[in-house]
């Protein structure tokens, strides 16, 4: 699954009309340079703001995912993300006309189609993969919802659904063991659909304002009332007759596969799956899940896979990073006279890091802190083991310049020996544990190799607001 990260070679597009929101909408895909990810740009907003695909952005996932970020959301973004990844496409910018891609025939066909026309490019970084080697669930009894990702030797998904209230196509179950020999012809065709019982809530909810039965599936899934046809007719505004064909589909649609609702099921996980941002080598094995418990199964792999997932984006990015003053100055908000890294060493990736502090009379707190014997302050010290775990940390998430690291705690602080005009601090700080954004560090400085401040740190990762 590894190999180097692709792009695509030329500009395409598709026009039509959103799901849920019904505005019309252009969507513009544009190649992307190496370690940049899924990127939605809002076109249709001042300043053009960007959207990463991310788990950390998912805001809303009713009957759909919709992302965020900085307060600019993107809805119903699972069928391209599901495109995009089924084709092996790593970074990509997707300019949208309006806040909702426009939903096409209901499947990830149109999008496949229009990246296929512009043509897949290699690019020179290599593309990082999460392997799996223990085993990740989530469930909800309640609802009667099990998911697993176990080890593999490849990607695979196998999917069961259960409707057990339709007559036709309620139980269906299915298996892909290949992306590439599988995704275009077998799972991108596959429409959404949606119950007849669900079409009058979703219409009470203001969803599916751009729906209809030219791009999505409605199964009839209990008796049709007398009225209930001319109703649904005057809510979706449909011309001719509406009655359900020998499938028990509106208006007798002929169904793509005998089993095309398992396979859009698949389709939209592998849509979520990739808000991970990286793929993985393992066996996805799913019952009943839907948008929801997708995005819970992210956040799981997230939690127990994070400092993996942060070690491989650094080392994705480090290739390309001097950790000189300016390159610090590119990802800490900080600026003179308290930016107080001068160096980055060394960084292992989601692990540890190694600073320099560098220490001169010209700074101009010695000329108040106590003048007649200059010493540094030694909040000044932590405030510069916090900046370096900052640096690390900012360094190991997505699109690190819309972050902001706030310190919340601080613990066991203790103080050695005095800094003073002439030293060079060394600063060492190490990842304890993260969980979801909050993050424990523990943080030494040193000077000639002798300890002379040392810390523990409890922090959490925020958007940075405009």
């Amino acid at each position: 699954m590894a190999g180097f990260q692709h792009s695509i070679r030329k500009e395409v597009s598709v026009t039509g009309v959103g799901l849920h929101t019904g505005l019309d909408c252009t969507a513009i895909f544009k190649p992307a340079d190496v370690n940049s990810g899924i990127r939605f740009i809002r076109t249709d907003l001042e300043d053009f703001p960007p959207v990463l695909s991310d788990i950390d952005h998912v805001v809303d996932i009713s009957r759909g995912t919709t992302i965020a970020q900085n307060g600019h959301q993107v809805h119903t973004v699972e069928h391209i993300l599901a495109a995009v990844s089924g084709l092996g496409i790593d970074n990509l910018l997707v300019e949208l006309s309006a806040k909702e891609p426009p939903v096409m025939d209901g499947s990830a066909k149109p999008f496949v189609e229009v990246l296929l026309e512009a043509g897949l490019a290699e690019q020179s970084a290599e593309r990082k993969v999460l392997v799996i080697d223990k085993t990740v669930s989530y469930s909800d009894p309640g609802k009667n919802i099990d998911m697993h990702v176990i080890p593999s030797e490849a990607f695979r998904i196998t999917f069961m659904m259960d409707y057990h209230h339709l007559t036709r196509n309620g139980t269906q179950t299915m298996s892909v063991y290949s992306m590439e020999e599988d995704f275009v012809k077998r799972i991108a065709p596959a429409r959404t659909f949606c119950l007849f019982s669900e079409v009058e809530q979703l219409k009470d909810q203001d969803l599916a304002k751009g729906g209809s039965l030219e791009n999505a599936l409605v199964f009839v899934d209990r008796p049709i009332e007398p009225g209930e046809i001319d109703h649904l007719k005057q809510l979706f505004n449909i011309k001719g007759e509406v009655i359900p064909g020998d499938d028990g589909i509106l208006k007798g649609q002929i169904l793509r596969f005998e089993n095309e609702a398992v396979r859009h099921k698949i389709l939209d996980l592998i849509g979520d799956l990739a808000l991970l941002g990286m793929p993985i080598q393992g066996h996805v094995v799913a019952t009943r899940s839907g948008h929801a418990s997708n995005v819970e199964l992210v956040k799981r792999l997230k939690q127990v896979y994070g400092r993996r997932l942060q070690r491989k984006r650094v080392q994705s990015a480090s290739a390309k990073i001097k950790f000189d003053v300016r390159a610090i100055s590119d990802i800490l908000p900080h600026r003179y006279p308290f930016l107080l890294v001068d160096r980055v060493l060394d960084v292992e990736p989601g692990e540890r890091i190694r600073a320099v502090k560098n220490v001169t009379i010209n700074e101009e707190l010695f000329q108040g802190h106590f003048p007649d014997r200059p010493i540094l302050p030694g909040v000044l010290i932590l405030e510069a083991l916090a900046q370096a775990g900052g640096f690390m940390l900012l360094n190991t998430v997505p699109d690190p310049n819309t972050k902001l690291i706030y310190f919340t705690a601080i613990d066991k602080a203790r103080f050695r020996r005095p800094v003073v005009p002439g030293d060079q601090l060394v600063l060492e700080v190490e990842l304890i544990k993260i969980r979801l954004n909050t993050c424990k560090l523990a943080g030494k400085a040193l000077v000639d190799g002798e300890l002379a401040a040392e810390a523990e740190m409890m922090a959490m990762i925020a958007d940075r607001e405009e």
